[in-house]
């Protein structure tokens, strides 16, 4: 039985991601932007609350507003006015008497109860309430109930959501700050690989890579520099490389770190820069690439399809998410039944492509996209998991219990 650490050159993933970790040191520049340019970037400084939310006591219903101790003698109140939203009732409210409050509308600094419209008769009187509360504050949201002034509402190193932008603009903030967007150059390597809509020749694929790590780049938010198509030559890629180096935080390519004769992006790495670690103990995704450059940091993905659309996600996006000066984002993992049964041999720890659904028992299942070639782009397409089989585990048989671990928002709406 082959064991991953005792294959020559395989590092196992955990060791991979925290070398990444350990090495890639995070930007410190800080800006301030305006809330409608901070999605998606990293707060550099804690966020605290300058305001109450909500700012006032308020109305959780629309009904009548009163003192509660007021109802103890008599079941109905003589009506002293209204308190809408934006326009509240003036004054205090007078002992023995209620006003018409609607929801979200101010409640009285003398008011202590809300009692919802449908529980009261109004009538020549006044407003007869038919049920009594057993405790004052019933349908009253206190101020700062939700957000006290002075709370931590958000830590450095939190990533702006867009319901986080919604929040902050609830607390009356203008701008945050936050570190600089990190820049990402990306290219591709091959001779075979031509851009959608050029005509293929004999052996020429579509180069499909950089369409996908360009949308997940921007999706994580940092600054994409497209360098586009580089050939097999020695001295066009030293020049990409030089050019990359200047111009961004970390230098991403998309094939050439295999073991192939023409595979040159791993021995100019070597010369320009030093290289960290190439090989990894998985499946698909084995020629992994990082390393440094004079200027910038290396990523180097395998040049199929799948394996460079999952070591994205799975090394680089931490990667990249630590040099932002975020904090790290775990997959979700949770058990699910194996509906069909796999195939697996011993060695290296395999992410396959699966389909996770709920049984009408309500029981979590998952089955194989299909064929696991690390070519087969229409498995991530039609997947909305990885099936993680560890290393050492061979086959799968159906009905057996696996490790199924979610796709995030970078490869699901």
């Amino acid at each position: 039985m082959t064991d991953c650490c005792s294959t020559p050159g395989l590092m196992p993933l955990e060791q991979g991601l925290e070398k990444l970790r350990q090495e890639i040191t995070p930007v410190t520049e800080v800006e301030q932007v305006a809330l409608n340019d901070a999605l998606d970037r990293v707060l550099a400084e804690n966020v605290i609350s300058p305001v109450n939310v909500p700012s006032h006591n308020n109305s959780a219903m629309d009904g009548y507003a009163l003192r509660l101790k007021d109802l103890e003698r008599t079941d109905t109140l003589p009506l002293a006015g209204q308190s809408l939203a934006g326009h509240p009732f003036a004054g205090e409210l007078p002992a023995g008497q209620c006003i018409r409050i609607m929801t979200g509308a101010s409640v009285p600094d003398s008011a202590d109860t809300v009692i919802m419209q449908e529980q009261v008769n109004v009538t020549d009187d006044g407003v007869q309430f038919l049920n009594k509360p057993e405790a004052i504050g019933r349908h009253v949201r206190l101020a700062g109930e939700d957000i006290p002034e002075g709370c931590e509402v958000f830590t450095a190193g939190h990533k702006v959501r867009a319901q986080d932008l919604g929040l902050l603009a609830s607390l009356g903030i203008p701008k945050v700050s936050v570190f600089r967007r990190i820049k990402v150059a990306l290219f591709s390597t091959g001779d075979e690989l031509k851009l959608p809509g050029q005509s293929l020749g004999a052996g020429d694929i579509y180069d499909s890579n950089r369409f996908a790590l360009t949308a997940m780049l921007k999706r994580l938010g940092a600054e994409v520099i497209d360098l586009g198509l580089i050939a097999d030559d020695p001295e066009a890629l030293r020049q990409a490389f030089a050019d990359a180096d200047q111009q961004a935080d970390v230098v991403m390519t998309s094939g050439g770190v295999s073991v192939g004769d023409a595979d040159f992006v791993k021995d100019i790495l070597q010369e320009m820069g030093t290289m960290s670690f190439w090989k990894l103990a998985i499946k698909p995704g084995k020629p992994f690439a990082f390393g440094r450059l004079l200027d910038s940091w290396f990523i180097g993905l395998p040049g199929n399809p799948v394996s460079a659309t999952m070591t994205f996600q799975l090394l680089a996006m931490p990667a990249l998410l630590h040099l932002m000066g975020a904090r790290p984002v775990a997959l979700q993992t949770i058990q699910a039944v194996c509906k069909t049964p796999l195939k697996k041999r011993p060695g290296r720890r395999e992410f396959q492509r699966g389909i996770l659904s709920t049984s009408a028992a309500g029981q979590m299942e998952v089955v194989t996209t299909g064929s696991q070639g690390s070519g087969v782009m229409r498995s991530m397409s039609l997947a909305n998991c990885y099936i993680v089989l560890p290393e050492q585990r061979g086959d799968v048989a159906e009905g057996e219990q696996v490790t199924v671990q979610l796709f995030n928002h970078f490869l699901m709406n």
